[in-house]
């Protein structure tokens, strides 16, 4: 019947594809660490230096998760096949929706894949820690920052990452002024490099009587959690501590006590915050692995070797500087001005719908190499 056949060559057009997916995640070379990992998990000596056999089977985890799932895409594209030549066989036509949604599935599974031989960035599989500003636009500004937030925490769990809330103040009268959120997860900063930058909206405001168009400006910031191989020095001297009381989304302890812990790096002009942990001991830690995390990524875009070269330049939150533009009135689309994607369903794109986006940027980003 035509509508198998056609399926039948749709899925069967994927077999080059597959081909080139395999050789681009190294899928041979994968196989054969993974089997001297395992041998060196077997050795009598493997626990004698506990943590790096945790780091080792931490890898070893990782590289299996990526051979299994290049088998489990093959698995699902001959599983379907076979499927449909047996729906054919018997002229079942009541199977066809089944594999309509076999396929789809199968293509956003590829795509997936696809997308993570793109990732090739050193930090690229660390979970990443993401700060949302509010920038020109007052109420406006904070609002946005909230529909930011919204978008980035549906994006991650559509996609199993896991979200900690470490940093969150509440706007004057709506949505918020700031927040920090951990994103955790293999390639989670990855993907998410892509949205460092400023964020622009234009929309009619809801807080506006006479129901003008309003431009409202928000920043994004994304770094690399850093683990302890990475050494980062910072002089004590250099930091200005403050602590206060949380606000906003946090547990029972939240107002109780001075708790939350902001950083300020003088030299710099750099702040963090957190809020998240119930002490202010385990707040200042998360705050200080931030600071390093930022003053890292700074360091890296500036090439510079040491993090007292740094200067406090940072880029405005506001016209000129944004990377993509969300416009609601006097038509809907979402552009991006670096790559030059776009998305005219701009209520599915804040429902978290911005693979689209981190596709194109990614791919840009190989073609440039």
């Amino acid at each position: 019947m035509l509508e198998f056949d056609n399926i039948r060559l749709d899925l069967e057009s994927y077999v080059e594809p597959l081909s080139k997916l395999k050789d681009s995640l190294h899928i041979e070379h994968t196989m054969t660490e993974i089997s001297e990992l395992e041998a060196r998990t077997q050795e009598p000596d493997f626990w004698n230096n506990v943590e790096k056999a945790q780091g080792l089977q931490t890898k070893l985890k990782r590289l299996q998760k990526k051979v299994d799932g290049f088998n489990n895409l093959e698995s699902e594209r001959e599983d379907l096949l076979a499927l449909c030549e047996l729906a054919n066989e018997e002229e079942d036509l009541d199977s066809l929706e089944e594999l309509t949604e076999g396929v789809n599935k199968f293509k956003n599974d590829f795509e997936t894949m696809r997308l993570e031989t793109l990732l090739t960035g050193e930090y690229d599989k660390n979970n990443a820690i993401l700060t949302l500003h509010a920038g020109a636009g007052g109420t406006e500004a904070q609002d946005w920052v909230s529909m930011l937030y919204r978008m980035y925490t549906r994006w991650a769990e559509a996609h199993g990452y896991e979200i900690k809330v470490l940093e969150y103040l509440d706007g004057d009268e709506a949505g918020i002024k700031s927040a920090s959120i951990m994103i955790s997860g293999e390639n989670a900063y990855g993907f998410l490099r892509s949205e460092l930058g400023v964020h622009r909206l234009v929309r009619i405001s809801p807080f506006d009587a006479a129901g003008r168009r309003h431009t409202s400006f928000a920043s994004c910031e994304v770094m690399p959690e850093l683990d302890d191989t990475i050494e980062i020095k910072i002089d004590p001297t250099d930091l200005r501590v403050d602590t206060y009381r949380s606000t906003g989304k946090g547990g029972q302890h939240i107002n109780k006590t001075d708790s939350a812990v902001r950083l300020t790096h003088i030299p710099t002009g750099v702040v963090v915050a957190c809020q998240s942990e119930r002490s202010q001991i385990q707040n200042r830690e998360t705050a200080m692995n931030m600071l390093k995390a930022k003053l890292f990524a700074l360091a890296q875009a500036a090439q510079m070797e040491k993090i007292e070269d740094l200067k406090g330049n940072q880029m405005d939150i506001a016209w000129g500087s944004q990377i993509r533009s969300y416009v609601f009135c006097p038509y809907t689309l979402v552009k991006d001005l670096r790559t030059g994607y776009e998305e005219g369903d701009v209520d599915a794109v804040m429902d978290g719908k911005i693979d689209g986006f981190i596709n194109a940027f990614l791919s840009g980003m190989k073609a440039e190499k």
